[in-house]
């Protein structure tokens, strides 16, 4: 939801004034309060719960009503603490910061207008009132089918990095309790699978975060490029590893074939070059 409030504070007097105008177009809302505020339901999509406080008392004096049920436990409740938050305009509206909802648990921004000997509380979902006014797209079908590929890519990744990182510590255990001799080339194995394992993590982390536990709708030039510098990262030392032990078993085995190991640590040496020169791109550009 962190991007939803950002677009929503970018575009913020635009939302404010579309609500505005449009509250003005629709008169007074108090004269819908028969129907349940049906027709005001209508006209706004993004609004989910509507109710009234005495200007007087501050007490509820309606029931939280939304589009397609009623609850009558907040009346009669304070809302004094609510009031209190208030800043007017001169057009008897205003409107809150986004919050989360503690009536229906999404994030929301409440719309207040003052009318007679009341006050009018408008909760406006912010993801639905984004979407309305096309600063988003929620393709809900289409969501759904990638939000379960992703979170099937992702958990599956995460499952087989356990399983590289489980393997290599039994592999290692094994050798270690059952076989004579110990060789330096089985310490360094396990920590590299260890550090690929940690690389695929970290990336089903990020498609998770990003693409199923918050679906991102927009590009986000700094996760990428932080996805990117550590998944490169974790590579790089794992390549810098690798590299360690071909000099050591060239340098005990076969020391005529050290441009071999030369040639991997120059093709490390140049990643980390082009890995330096995209983060200092990336840097310029954000």
């Amino acid at each position: 939801m962190k991007e939803f409030l950002e677009i929503y504070d970018q575009n913020r007097d635009k939302i404010e004034f579309f609500i505005q105008e449009s509250l003005k177009n629709i008169g007074s809302i108090s004269i819908y309060e028969k129907n349940k505020f049906a027709e005001v339901f209508d006209i706004f999509p993004s609004l989910e719960l509507v109710y009234l406080v005495n200007k007087t008392t501050k007490n509820q004096i309606s029931p939280n009503i939304y589009k397609n049920k009623i609850d009558d436990k907040a009346k009669n409740k304070d809302r004094s603490h609510l009031i209190s938050k208030l800043e007017f305009k001169d057009t008897n509206i205003a409107f809150s910061t986004p919050y989360i909802s503690s009536a229906t648990r999404s994030n929301c921004i409440t719309v207040t207008i003052k009318e007679n000997d009341s006050i009018i509380f408008l909760d406006f979902r912010i993801d639905v009132l984004l979407e309305r006014l096309n600063l988003i797209e929620l393709h809900k079908p289409f969501h759904k089918a990638t939000k379960l590929f992703y979170m099937l890519a992702g958990f599956s990744m995460i499952a087989l990095s356990t399983f590289i990182i489980l393997y290599s510590l039994y592999d290692f255990i094994i050798f270690v309790l059952f076989k004579d001799g110990i060789e330096l080339e089985i310490i360094f194995k396990p920590i590299i699978a260890l550090t690929l394992g940690i690389a695929i993590f970290d990336l089903a982390k990020t498609i998770l975060e990003q693409e199923v536990f918050f679906k991102s709708y927009s590009k986000n030039s700094r996760v990428e490029t932080k996805m990117i510098t550590k998944f490169l990262i974790t590579i790089i030392i794992a390549l810098s590893i690798e590299a360690l032990i071909v000099v050591f078993k060239i340098a005990i085995n076969d020391y005529d074939k050290m441009i071999n190991a030369l040639y991997l640590i120059t093709g490390i040496s140049l990643i980390l070059i082009a890995l330096a020169v995209f983060i200092k791109l990336t840097k310029n550009k954000v």
